[in-house]
């Protein structure tokens, strides 16, 4: 099976799986890790922060961090795309006592400043309305394609908040793709926010962790948050040192941004497809079946069957992520199989359907094609 269906299925490399069972351990929740505390260490200091904590995953860094910044009965402005928004099952309301204003996400990205300004109520000593306490940015995008955020938008965000007292957490769960994209140390891209939480476990291919970094008294709340929420670890080194070996291979990432590419293009050149290569800028490709009779249900059913795995990821496009699981060949082999199924059609699809049914089995045919 060709995986694309998120770069979360990537698997330890076995350097990690080596550097797991070398690990030195002790109780993190008493900050006795050795392996633990170098990896927060190592995280803080290539974001330019003070302080870092582990987390077990990005869903939980980003509440933590929304916890210790935001006073219960505040909001938070938020993309209407963002994953904090869409796919963190509400944590912030439910377990923080904060509400969520969902603010439209630009195509490339950016949350308007105006958008913006809009969440600010006129008068703020009105106690009718909830007060923003926090700005969030999602850097790349997911749902707007693996975006990048420029620099020179983070600056404006920074000077906006600055003027209305209130902070900037970035969910970074890529952000290392994002520094990629654009030349430029992961300090660079962190220096604008308050906070910034990004994944271990996504592009950097690490099994599991998240980290969040900010000042030291913010890292103090987020600990606290953290065991609130559950997720004191005690011998976590045994993934910390998973996490240094992928902080170590994070510049194989270029690899999966050109893959990306690779596919944009081959899926470019066939007819019944939507997409748009000039749009990629990182490792997420998204697409539109556009032949006659397909849904994307369906769509993906077929390429399943056929060996390639692919979802939908919002407004019925269907996404794609490069990742370390994934090689130039594969890419091709992934292009020749969604060829194979418009080639098909609507009634083939059916027809195999059929023929798997009579013959009583129901599985992949393989990359053939």
């Amino acid at each position: 099976m060709i995986e694309l269906r998120s770069d979360t299925f990537t698997l330890p490399s076995p350097d990690m799986l080596q550097a797991m069972g070398r690990a030195r351990l002790g109780d993190d929740v008493y900050g006795e890790d050795p392996t633990v505390n170098e990896l927060e260490d190592r995280a803080a200091g290539l974001l330019g922060k003070e302080a870092a904590c582990l987390m077990p995953s990005g869903t939980m860094g980003n509440l933590a961090s929304i916890m210790t910044h935001a006073p219960r009965g505040s909001k938070i402005l938020v993309g209407a795309e963002s994953d904090i928004y869409v796919y963190e099952a509400g944590g912030a309301a439910v377990l923080g006592g904060v509400t969520y204003e969902p603010v439209v996400n630009r195509p490339d990205g950016r949350l308007a400043l105006g958008d913006l300004a809009a969440g600010f109520p006129d008068d703020p000593e009105d106690p009718q309305f909830a007060l923003p306490s926090l700005i969030c940015l999602e850097n790349t995008q997911n749902r707007c394609g693996g975006v990048v955020l420029s620099m020179e938008y983070q600056r404006e965000v920074r000077a906006f908040a600055d003027a209305r007292g209130v902070a900037v957490h970035l969910d970074g769960a890529r952000v290392f793709n994002a520094a990629i994209a654009l030349g430029l140390p992961v300090a660079e891209l962190a220096r604008y926010a308050d906070s910034v939480q990004f994944c271990l476990s996504k592009g950097l291919a690490a099994p599991i962790g998240s980290m969040v970094a900010g000042s030291a008294e913010f890292i103090r709340g987020v600990r606290r948050a953290r065991k609130m929420l559950g997720g004191g670890m005690r011998q976590a080194g045994l993934f910390a040192a998973a996490g240094l070996v992928a902080l170590d291979g994070a510049g194989r990432l270029a690899e999966d941004h050109d893959n990306a590419q690779r596919l944009a293009k081959g899926l470019a050149g066939l007819d019944g497809i939507a997409v748009d290569p000039g749009a990629v800028q990182t490792n997420i490709v998204m697409f539109r079946v556009t032949a006659p009779g397909f849904t994307w249900q369906t769509f993906a059913a077929a390429a399943g069957r056929r060996g390639l795995a692919i979802a939908e990821l919002g407004h019925g496009r269907l996404r794609a992520v490069t990742h370390a699981g994934v090689t130039a060949a594969d890419i091709d082999a992934a292009v020749a199989i969604i060829g194979r199924v418009l080639s098909e059609g609507p009634q083939g699809i059916e027809a195999s359907k059929a023929s798997k049914a009579s013959k009583g089995f129901e599985g992949s045919e393989g990359l053939e094609g």
